[in-house]
């Protein structure tokens, strides 16, 4: 019995040495050939301070590219110019063809019939100020209970056709559309006024129509002045001013009655 259980000690002692001793040479195998191929790699790469040949980098690497020269670049400079060309372009106003400055210079000069009127700033076709001219006409006429919106549009646009014509019949020069528009609408602030009143209190009367008249005359008299400055017509004033006042007496009914 003891014999039998020296030998089986044995037996497991043997197995466990030899499965040690295997897996070592095995383990030291494995590090040799890891190891070895390392060497290999270190010894086929250069290192950082050695002398390499041009033919080993001429084989190994190409050269892309080019060091410390400057290139041309067409797009950089198109980005440049173009910056330079926004920076001096106008303000988006001034391209729109609204000028704050000459609506209120043509506001002054309808508003003044005494004064005399600029040509070249009453020759431009500005229409933002008539615009709102119109419709603080139309606005203060509905403050006072009439919708006369269309009414306003309407007689403005045929009254402009049949100023325009007479105008270029008149003058020598010849003037646009957008001018005589701009001109007549620009004249119709004193009948705001006119209008705003009629919001206050009634203008059938007496009252109200010397008003209306005062109204239509200095109306009148501004398109006038204006278009003469604008058109070099002298002595012509009345011959301007009389249809003037015609279309403007149009404007006067609708805001009295």
């Amino acid at each position: 019995m003891s014999n039998f259980e020296q030998s089986e000690s044995d037996f497991y002692q043997s197995n466990y040495a030899t499965d040690i001793q295997d897996q070592g040479y095995s383990d030291s195998g494995a590090h040799k050939i890891f190891y070895g191929s390392q060497k290999c790699q270190g010894q086929e790469s250069p290192q950082p301070g050695a002398f390499v040949p041009l033919q080993m980098l001429s084989s190994s690497q190409s050269y892309i590219g080019q060091i410390l020269q400057p290139t041309y670049n067409p797009e950089f400079l198109s980005h440049s110019s173009y910056a330079d060309s926004f920076d001096e372009e106008p303000p988006l106003l001034e391209e729109l063809g609204i000028n704050f400055d000459h609506i209120w210079q043509k506001t002054l000069t309808v508003l003044n019939p005494i004064k005399p009127a600029d040509g070249s700033i009453m020759n431009e076709t500005d229409l933002t100020g008539p615009m709102v001219f119109c419709l603080a006409l139309g606005a203060t006429l509905l403050l006072a209970g009439k919708v006369h919106f269309g009414y306003v549009y309407g007689i403005s646009a045929v009254g402009c056709l049949g100023i325009h014509a007479l105008l270029n019949l008149m003058s020598i020069a010849g003037v646009s559309y957008d001018c005589v528009a701009s001109v007549l609408s620009y004249c119709l602030l004193p009948m705001v006024v006119l209008s705003s009143c009629a919001v206050v209190f009634s203008l059938q009367g007496i009252l109200g129509t010397s008003l209306a008249l005062i109204i239509i005359g200095w109306c009148s008299l501004s398109a006038s002045k204006i278009f003469l400055s604008a058109l070099a017509m002298e002595g012509q004033q009345l011959l301007v001013a009389y249809p003037c006042a015609l279309l403007y007496g149009l404007f006067a009914l609708l805001t009295v009655f």
